[in-house]
């Protein structure tokens, strides 16, 4: 696209130029002969098949003689990036009972070793091409499908024959032999370890309650431990005979390069591909039905109820319908619509509810057509109490009015005003889709059976949908959703004893009556109706930055804003607002006040209006209104466009203003808070989410997850008394980056933030003050309520922070890619575990104190000590001597590759950028960016892991199940540290 390469050579001017040329790896191959299977002009792609929706021409498709179809288009996002996705038309549910597991298994030994691939060299060798495992390469297992994802970066036509050469040998040539078999098995057990526990249970529970007598009802993906274990070379080479063809196979390529080459490099490395023996069916997933007897007009099925002390209660139930392959015609889309429209119409009206103090949390009607399995229709909730029945009724009764009364043209109006800003987004943004959401979205369409569409044609189709809507028709569509062949309910409660299966299905037999009173009316809200933020304030300073075409803008109360006006990005502007101290303002008192502000400051309003209000000043535009508190700042984020962008910037500078104290969203987070915090200890992960940020700080306060009873005892009025004061601070310092007028936002900023009142300045003390990093010692042990094989453990060493050091920030996340690398391979080694183990690098630059290198893995109660032991052994073998070429090589390449993909889009500017103007340092830091990743020398590698892992040895925590012998892991955990 030609403003991302404008942006590209922008980059130039202030990098160093020869770290912008591609980086050649591979030689260059021989033309490829052009490809002779496309589709002509004037025949109907097999994906339109049966189809009148219009085709989205920048797709070019094709199908060859043994089957295989696929699809490819040009695409310059990220720039020089190619997307391929190979999608085997095989899942969990294609496994009979003693395969369970094999499509998941067959995923992980594709990566193990294949035809050009020989065993582990797989990681590496997409390392050296600039791709990182994980993101860049990856793969996943549904029940209907197995889809293996490469995004190639900086591709050239060698670089893209060699991946689709190994890509093809990987899916037509694996070896499948009994040690491959061996080997990969406990890897995939980790996996299924490290997802056990008591939501795996309850989902699991749930699942065989909702799909009773199909097969989705007991095949899940990751199998069972007994089939993976008896699993053979033998018995999973059947399973992929059986299943992995031509035939079953669709290619899609999306990328900055001809779509002639794409389709050329797929005729070539799988046009010559043929099945083993006959092809065969597909099994009959089954059909949901209602048991003999049931009542036609109310058909309650199956009824679960799971107890799980550890997980807050939550109720689904479904009305079920059996799945079918549709026409996907412009008919059927608009129909779509309609229903998307009437369940909007529904959860508006719960949402209200609960907002406004509801016996339940939250409630949601969703459709969906799962699996190829079931159409269905969802209705989930969270009951405030123990009083699951009342939440029920209150819910029934907001449907029962749905269904009994077309809605009012008023809230179809404002629903539509909704879709219409979605669909009109897409069409502005059609032009900077990312290469890999093309790719997986004709994915999902095959994995549906039906078409793709260009938002031209979605925005065309709601048009026409929308010119035929009367609210008889919603209704129409509303009576369709809850009408089906059998309606089945999991309940999952902590409590024991406090709902059977016959109470829950006597109350759904139950005729609840309609809720006349859960309709929203209201009066129009007008943002010209709105009070002023003050006077307009004067702009004291303007003038470029020195990096692109960036400004900043500085305003007499102090507020400053750095701006960058573009079209590289068509229809998206980016906002971030940041003000005040962040965590630094807040005392150790306010631990509880910080948790609640995430989830209940926007919500409690801005003046006189509420979350009802403000919603209403929402329909029709694109807002956003994100909250977080940093380490050195409270932040406001939201993405916008041009036509949105004044009434964005009000609300922000409003909220700092004129902020509301509306009580109930306090209300409804403590609740939400009591609800979740049990579930934190069903898990290893749940620990290290509840404790982890407040051990790393050496147990501050204030980043304690709030108790059940620090939630009881806060109060509407103590937030108010803490956070007032908090939306008073400054600096401020807006941040605006995308497509605007720069003259006529200036002019809007002078009138928000701008006008704001001069801030109150946090005191020396507050933005002194620290947080201490722990003492290493003896380690430090939590227990987890969940499986006894499970367990987790984290090393970690203090670094640094601020913006003195930022470079050398860059440096370690090139040592700590090194050191996530050599940990993976050492623990698949001696553990079996799977890709759970990681090391990050954490470098807060608001802030002067806080850093931090944490390495961790979810792994068994006895690997524990391994864990350690291994962490810390290539902690000191990083420091004492030098990392190899081939190893730095594989860290560099797709480090270097992330950053020039990046570069090309705003919010990496904008990131890059924030807190500029507090510390102007960080803009001159950018000219080093590029180099400080891909330019620092193995020595240097060795010198920083020297300063900070050969002093000391890291701190250790174990998180191990209750009832384990915590000593001994304990005392193995400091024995491994201490050699």
């Amino acid at each position: 696209m030609t403003n991302f390469s404008r942006a590209v050579r922008r980059l130039a001017l202030f990098l160093p130029a020869a770290l912008l040329v591609p980086q050649p790896i591979l030689a260059q191959e021989p033309a490829v002969p052009a490809p002779q299977f496309i589709t002509p002009a004037g025949e109907t792609p097999w994906i339109y098949e049966g189809s009148d929706v219009p085709r989205d021409e920048e797709w070019t498709f094709g199908e060859l003689p043994n089957g295989l179809r696929y699809a490819v288009r040009k695409n310059g996002v990220p720039p020089d990036q190619v997307s391929v996705r190979v999608r085997i038309d095989a899942g969990s549910l294609h496994e009979e009972d003693s395969e369970r597991g094999y499509a998941h298994l067959l995923e992980h030994l594709l990566f193990r070793e294949s035809q050009y691939l020989k065993v582990g060299a797989a990681i590496p060798t997409w390392q050296r091409l600039g791709a990182t495992f994980g993101s860049d390469t990856n793969a996943h297992t549904s029940p209907t499908e197995t889809v293996f994802k490469l995004d190639l970066p900086n591709t050239n036509a060698a670089k893209l024959a060699e991946s689709m050469k190994l890509l093809s040998g990987m899916v037509r040539s694996p070896v499948l032999s009994d040690t491959n078999v061996k080997a990969e098995v406990p890897i995939v057990l980790a996996e299924k370890r490290e997802r056990g526990g008591a939501s795996e249970r309850a989902g699991n529970a749930s699942r065989e309650v909702l799909f009773a007598g199909q097969r989705l009802a007991n095949r899940i993906p990751i199998g069972t431990e007994e089939t993976l274990r008896a699993a053979t070379g033998d018995s999973v080479s059947a399973f992929y005979k059986r299943w992995y063809r031509p035939e079953n196979v669709v290619v899609v390529a999306a990328g900055d390069i001809d779509p002639v080459v794409l389709a050329a490099e797929i005729e070539k490395w799988f046009g010559d591909w043929q099945g083993d023996g006959p092809a065969v069916a597909a099994p009959d997933f089954g059909d949901p039905v209602a048991p003999a007897g049931a009542d036609p007009a109310n058909p309650v099925g199956e009824i679960g109820v799971i107890v799980e002390p550890d997980l807050p209660r939550s109720f689904t139930y479904t009305i079920m319908r059996p799945w079918r392959p549709v026409q996907d015609t412009v008919a059927y889309n608009e129909g779509l619509l309609r229903d998307a429209l009437a369940q909007a119409l529904i959860n508006r009206r719960l949402e209200s509810r609960a907002r406004s103090g509801g016996s339940y949390l939250y409630a949601q009607v969703s459709q969906d057509d799962v699996s190829r399995s079931s159409d269905m229709t969802f209705v989930t909730f969270a009951p405030l109490t123990s009083d699951w029945k009342a939440a029920l009724d209150d819910i029934r009764g907001v449907i029962a009015d749905a269904l009994a009364t077309p809605p009012t043209q008023d809230e179809i109006d404002r629903e539509l005003a909704e879709f219409e800003i979605v669909f009109k987004s897409q069409v502005e943004q059609r032009r900077v889709l990312p290469g890999p959401q093309l790719a997986d979205d004709i994915v999902n369409a095959v994995d549906i059976r039906e078409a793709v569409a260009a938002p031209e044609t979605v925005l065309t189709v709601f048009n026409s949908m929308k010119q035929t809507l009367t609210p008889e028709l919603v209704l129409e569509h509303t009576r369709a959703l809850f009408t089906g062949d059998v309606i089945r309910a999991a309940y999952v409660t902590p409590a024991t004893g406090e709902a059977d299966e016959e109470a829950i299905r006597s109350a759904l037999q139950e005729t609840v009556a309609a809720d006349t009173g859960s309709r929203l009316t209201g009066r129009a809200v007008s943002f010209e109706d709105l009070p002023a933020v003050g006077e307009p304030g004067q702009v004291t300073a303007q003038g470029p930055i020195g990096v692109l075409d960036i400004e900043k803008v500085e305003f007499a109360n102090g507020v400053k804003a750095i701006l960058w006006s573009n079209d590289a990005e068509p229809g998206r502007v980016a906002v971030k607002v940041r003000f005040g101290a962040g965590y630094r303002a807040l005392h150790a008192e306010d631990a509880v006040y910080a948790n609640l502000g995430s989830s209940a400051l926007i919500g409690s309003g801005i003046g006189e209006l509420g979350q009802e209000e403000l919603d209403r000043l929402a329909t029709g535009r694109k807002f956003g209104f994100d909250f977080e508190t940093g380490d050195g700042a409270f932040t406001f984020y939201a993405q916008t466009r041009e036509a949105d962008l004044d009434e964005q910037l009000y609300l922000f500078a409003a909220k700092l203003a004129m902020p509301g104290w509306d009580p109930n969203p306090v209300i409804r987070a403590k609740a939400a808070g009591k609800l979740a915090y049990e579930s934190y200890a069903a898990s290893p992960g749940g620990i290290l989410q509840r404790d982890l940020e407040y051990l790393l700080r050496d147990s501050d306060p204030r980043f304690q997850t709030p108790t059940p009873e620090m939630f009881d005892a806060a109060t509407p009025e103590k937030f108010r008394e803490v956070w007032e004061p908090l939306l008073k601070q400054g600096p401020v310092e807006v941040l605006v980056f995308g497509e605007f007028d720069k003259a006529a936002t200036i002019e809007t900023l002078r009138k928000t933030f701008g006008a704001l009142p001069a801030r109150e300045e946090p005191s020396a003390a507050v933005l002194n003050r620290g947080v201490d990093f722990p003492e290493a010692g003896e380690t430090v042990v939590r227990h987890h309520r969940g499986d006894a094989n499970q367990a987790a453990a984290v090393v970690a060493w203090p670094s640094g922070a601020g913006v003195d050091n930022l470079r050398e920030s860059r440096h370690l996340e090139v040592l700590t890619s090194v050191f996530n690398n050599r940990l993976m391979d050492a623990m698949r080694e001696h553990a079996g575990a799977s890709y759970s183990p990681v090391v990050r690098s954490e470098w807060p630059s608001d802030v002067k104190s806080g850093g931090r290198i944490a390495a961790l893995a979810q792994l068994r109660p006895e690997d524990v000590p391994v864990f350690f032991a291994e962490a810390e052994r290539i902690a000191k073998e990083l420091a004492s001597e030098p990392v190899s070429q081939d190893e730095y090589d594989r860290v560099v390449e797709p480090l270097r590759q992330y950053v020039s993909r990046a570069s090309t889009g705003n919010l990496f500017w904008l990131y890059q950028l924030e807190g500029s103007t507090v510390d102007a340092r960080r803009v001159d830091m950018l000219r080093y960016l590029l180099a400080d990743y891909t330019e620092v020398p193995p020595a240097r590698l060795q010198a920083l892991a020297q300063k900070y892992f050969g002093s000391r040895a890291g701190w250790h925590l174990a998180i191990i199940p209750q009832g384990q012998e915590l000593a001994t892991a304990a005392n193995a955990g400091a024995a491994a540290a201490s050699r």
